[in-house]
């Protein structure tokens, strides 16, 4: 993995792809040996310290995405409830609507079926941030419901379940 730092602009490049930053004003990245230095001019400024913060995770995200990838699974619950994967970045939900919903992953994202799991999806790249989108944006077509627990949820995701209204008659 290498990193360039070229003024204002950083970029990382590993054996997944090459990720690029442009810097805040008051924020500046150094480059010393095999570390990069994230500093701001004044430390005592509320508004430095934040981006200090923000730049020295992205900076970390971008190393960590060239090098291992992200990758986000997302489980499909409910009768009649699937999707086919056309292409790695192109995905065709069938979820209860009476037309199916295609979506087109945006660049650098891929979408993989689970090997075990019929319905599970595996959403992979190096941008955590286009990742976390994607999936959150899949989710948002069809949430889990609290009564059946239908719907597109995050693999380990926890849904509160509701009783109904059969339950409150006695």
């Amino acid at each position: 993995m290498t990193a360039t730092v070229d003024g204002k602009k950083i970029a990382v490049k590993g054996p997944k792809g090459e990720l690029s930053f442009v810097l805040q004003d008051c924020v500046t990245v150094a480059l010393e040996g095999n570390e990069l230095l994230v500093s701001v001019a004044n430390t005592d400024e509320k508004e430095q310290k934040a981006f200090w913060g923000l730049t020295r995770a992205l900076v970390a995200n971008m190393v960590q995405g060239v090098s291992e990838g992200f990758k986000k699974a997302l489980e499909i619950q409910g009768v009649g409830y699937k999707f086919e994967i056309n292409s790695p970045t192109k995905l065709t939900l069938s979820v209860g609507f009476s037309h199916k919903v295609v979506l087109d992953a945006p660049k650098g994202v891929t979408i993989a079926p689970d090997e075990k799991e019929k319905n599970i999806i595996h959403i992979s790249g190096i941008d955590k941030q286009q990742v976390g989108y994607f999936a959150a944006l899949v989710r948002g077509i069809k949430k889990p419901e609290p009564y059946k627990g239908k719907g597109i949820r995050y693999v380990g995701e926890y849904v509160r379940r509701k009783a109904g209204k059969t339950a409150g008659k006695k």
